[in-house]
């Protein structure tokens, strides 16, 4: 017996070490009829062990032995994933049969298989989305992270599953998904959409929705990077990783750090909040091997962008896109904020000096159109100058250039989806500016 559990409290248990104490993140077994398994969160002195119960077991009492396996959570990870959705420890959620050891290799989904890579900085190449409002504002550059900003109901998901569909098509490489703590109905209708437009053949998919426990859902994200990983650094791939939702994973990452009894910070939130982001953000990188593009998707508790968990994530972030409540009771979509929309990438040596120049005078037009947009509430659009009348009518255009139907909504709405290359939007905008 290498150890027995001394304290079982709802997630956590303490499990008493007399010799050979375990390491950090091993999986330790519970001599059981299920043999429970639980992770080692964290050593004590005197050789205790505050371990997390991963898979949630009801039948684990004080006093049960417990063996070491010297080794953490392994994932089976290479073309045999492809196609397929799995949980944190790469079992099956598609209803196909498990992925055979024997044909699969395993990793561990904490050890960095290429510490030593060095980060390079490749000459920018843009890719293209086929939605305006992003190619425009927030141009999609292989290797960097975008996050999409909103509260509930605006337009997350589907602006997320509408990119997984407009790059795979392109055959922009292999595609990721991590479902992190969102709504099962989503994950269902992300994959039915996927399997229609054939794309399941390109996409890896990885979940823990809401209805699982907190430590099953603040590991999805890692088990995800883990095999994207391996394909970045031994199939030499470019990954496209996509999140969905980045703050459900500091959610469960502060659920954990509440049951561990662990104080908050001043924000409300676990106080490892800035290293949790991080470790799960710096993995997310390119190397000499291949790249890793990241799509965020950052959930706004009570639309309040200032939270500090939203603040944490967006500062990862090369470009951010606000979804707004506002705009989408206006019936635009996808519901951007133009005001609000933030991006590093968007500079003359990545786009171009044209496309520069033209989202510097459409900024400014939107700038205006805000300010205007109060006096005309006053005194009426009438009263203006005719500069500021023909401005105005202007940035109306280019708002509602902006919008476009969606082709993952074409089977509930029944209007068809669009597709714009980036010289389409720029000729667009050209337009409405003469």
């Amino acid at each position: 017996m290498a150890g027995s559990l001394s304290t079982v409290k709802s997630f956590v248990v303490k499990v008493a070490f007399d010799s050979d104490v375990p390491d950090i993140n091993e999986i330790i077994v519970v001599d059981n009829e299920e043999s429970s398994i639980l992770m080692v969160d964290h050593i004590e002195p005197g050789g205790v062990a505050f371990c997390l119960n991963v898979k949630g077991a009801t039948n684990l009492t004080k006093g049960m032995a417990v063996r070491r396996t010297n080794k953490s959570i392994e994932i089976p990870i290479g073309e045999k994933t492809i196609g397929r959705v799995l949980n944190i420890f790469g079992e099956p959620l598609d209803g196909l049969p498990a992925i055979n050891p024997k044909e699969a290799p395993f990793k561990d989904i904490f050890k960095l298989e290429n510490a030593t890579s060095k980060f390079t900085m490749a000459k920018p190449e843009i890719l293209e989305t086929g939605i305006k409002v992003i190619d425009f504002f927030t141009p999609f550059v292989k290797g960097r992270k975008i996050g999409i900003i909103g509260g509930a109901g605006v337009g997350k998901t589907v602006l997320t599953m509408e990119l997984i569909n407009n790059i795979a098509k392109s055959g922009g490489g292999l595609s990721y998904f991590a479902g992190i703590g969102e709504r099962i109905r989503e994950g269902h209708e992300l994959y039915e959409t996927l399997k229609e437009n054939d794309l399941l053949k390109n996409t890896c998919m990885f979940f823990a929705q809401m209805n699982e426990n907190p430590v099953q859902r603040s590991l999805i994200g890692i088990s995800a990077v883990a095999s994207a990983e391996y394909f970045r650094d031994v199939a030499h791939k470019d990954i496209l990783f996509f999140a969905d939702n980045m703050y459900r994973y500091v959610q469960a990452r502060n659920e954990v750090s509440t049951i561990l009894d662990q104080v908050p910070n001043e924000g409300g939130y676990e106080p490892t909040i800035f290293s949790d982001v991080k470790m799960l953000q710096d993995r997310l990188s390119s190397n000499e091997n291949g790249s890793i593009t990241a799509v965020q998707t950052i959930y706004v508790p009570a639309d309040d962008i200032s939270d500090p968990a939203v603040q944490f994530i967006q500062h990862e972030m090369d470009s951010t896109i606000v979804l707004s409540r506002k705009v989408a009771e206006q019936g635009i979509r996808p519901a951007v904020d133009l005001t609000q929309l933030n991006s590093s990438l968007l500079s003359p040596e990545i786009v171009g000096d044209r496309h520069y120049l033209l989202s510097v005078q459409v900024q400014a037009l939107l700038q205006k159109y805000e300010s205007l947009k109060g006096i005309i509430a006053i005194i009426g659009e009438g009263e203006l100058s005719a500069s500021d009348r023909s401005d105005y009518a202007k940035a109306k255009k280019l708002i509602k250039n902006f919008s476009q139907n969606m082709f993952v909504m074409t089977k509930h709405s029944g209007i068809p989806g669009e597709y714009f290359s980036r010289e389409q939007t720029l000729k667009s905008i050209e337009e409405i500016l003469v």
